[in-house]
């Protein structure tokens, strides 16, 4: 008797299992049984080498029904999408996406239609491993620019730690004059110029860089 199987893959950025078997029974699809991986990334990681990929193949039969989110569950890596779904149809299984209600059966023998289902095939799962390459360059970017901000925000490194700035204040305190001050700290005259001017910054820039 033939089944009906939905995969779903589930990261911390794309949509739980609850919310791919919801969209699946809402289009009208009867699922016998679900299979799920977590965790694991569908551009390096083959479906045959996941945990739960593995299952998979070997719980479908001809007749089945693979029923997928849309084809980047199956993978973001153009080459394993199109070569998983087309060693599926030639077992004689048939992958049905819920998204745009895709349908890619190997039982056809007419040749415009296969040239037409086949590059439909690698269309889209072209299209899966492109918007994970455009996925990881922008959080690539994001993170960049998150850390330029940080840089930006704290200001310049102090050329004091904190051992120094307490010296500074102390030595002050006791009319110390920048000169001696400067030998004892080893800073510059400079520096102990600006602490000495604006004790209240120094300190900002001290706790800014967890100093």
């Amino acid at each position: 008797m033939s089944k009906t199987i939905l995969y779903a893959r589930v990261s911390t950025a794309d949509q739980t299992l609850e919310h791919q078997k919801t969209q699946a029974e809402a289009a009208g699809f009867a699922v016998d049984a679900v299979v799920s991986d977590h965790g694991v990334s569908g551009v390096s990681t083959r479906l045959r080498d996941r945990p739960e990929g593995k299952r998979l193949f070997d719980m479908l039969r001809s007749g089945d029904t693979l029923v997928v989110r849309w084809v980047d569950r199956l993978g973001r890596n153009y080459q394993d999408v199109t070569d998983t779904i087309r060693e599926l149809m030639r077992q004689g299984v048939v992958i049905r996406t819920v998204i745009n209600n895709m349908t890619f059966d190997g039982a056809t023998t007419d040749p415009m239609q296969e040239a037409v289902r086949d590059a439909l095939i690698a269309f889209m799962a072209a299209t899966a491993q492109a918007q994970a390459e455009a996925t990881k360059e922008a959080q690539k970017a994001g993170i960049e620019a998150a850390r330029a901000d940080k840089t930006r925000y704290r200001g310049k490194k102090p050329s004091y730690d904190r051992k120094a700035f307490e010296m500074v204040q102390n030595m002050s305190a006791q009319n110390a004059g920048t000169s001696e001050v400067a030998k004892a700290t080893g800073l510059t005259r400079q520096a102990v110029i600006r602490i000495r001017k604006d004790p209240a910054a120094a300190e900002a820039a001290l706790t800014r860089w967890g100093m």
